[in-house]
């Protein structure tokens, strides 16, 4: 798929992976319909992109949101009048025992990393379905491909992304819409710092397992977003992003129960 001159909705737009996009894909000509909560770091993207003389839209929303998920289409055809692209890349962690997870944070996670994505999808299909080459690309993590305790939710989440492009691809196998998973691994954004964590949690134990996390999140997302915008060039189904993904997967594959006994700290028991 070349993007130049493309029409590309991207959510989660204001920093981290979906900023790093962005800039990629304005360099190289394509037209974008940037999506963030946070409308500063959004128009803060979107000033970036606009150098590079390609059409920015700028829509501040909150992707949880049905009834406003259901009325950017219009809005993004107002300004570009079409679609080419749609990635669903908004998300947010939280960490916690399934015990310790509150019902609120565990539906809040799964309407911003799960619901979005099914609500983006059914909003834009009927327009990528017009063009003679579209895709969709969602992204999961490493997390959709292994279970670390701790992570609940977010696996949950990131799991429901993964089936629910796997099928999606199949039915859409016959038509000019195609569809890219996206697993990336320890990417240096600010996701961890910002996760929820469960009520009692002390500030001492959240800057532990913040520095414990941090130690893993060692690839630039430029060089991210390198790499899953050559995925999507070359139609793949599946991006793997980062060396701890591919090994990652390739061990899941291979011990697809018992993987964790090689790498226990995984399985660790502590909250």
């Amino acid at each position: 798929m070349q993007i130049r001159e493309k029409v590309a909705v991207l959510t989660g737009a204001g920093g981290g992976i979906g900023r790093a996009l962005a800039l990629l894909m304005a360099e190289q000509g394509c037209h974008l319909a940037l999506v963030d909560i946070n409308p500063a770091p959004l128009e803060e993207t979107a000033i970036l992109a606009r150098a590079h003389g390609i059409r920015v839209s700028e829509h501040p929303m909150d992707v949880s949101r049905r009834e406003a998920i259901a009325e950017l289409p219009d809005a993004v055809l107002t300004e570009h009048g079409q679609v080419d692209l749609l990635i669903n890349n908004a998300g947010v962690a939280l960490g916690g025992h399934f015990e310790q997870v509150s019902t609120e944070n565990f539906d809040w996670l799964m309407a911003i990393n799960f619901d979005a994505v099914v609500c983006m999808t059914r909003a834009f299909l009927p327009l990528l379905r017009e063009r003679p080459a579209a895709r969709i690309v969602n992204v999961s993590s490493l997390f959709g491909l292994i279970t670390p305790a701790g992570q609940t939710a977010y696996c949950a989440s990131k799991f429901a992304v993964r089936g629910f492009s796997h099928a999606l691809r199949l039915e859409l196998q016959e038509t000019s819409v195609g569809v890219t998973v996206v697993h990336p691994g320890g990417i240096a954004t600010g996701i961890a710092a910002s996760a929820r964590l469960p009520d009692g949690v002390t500030d001492t134990e959240k800057d532990r397992e913040m520095a414990r996390v941090n130690k893993l999140l060692r690839m630039p997302p430029s060089r991210a977003a390198d790499i899953i915008l050559d995925g999507i060039r070359n139609d793949r189904a599946r991006v793997l992003v980062g060396n701890d993904a591919r090994l990652l997967a390739w061990l899941e594959r291979l011990m697809p129960v018992n993987y964790w006994r090689l790498i226990p700290g995984l399985a660790r028991k502590s909250g």
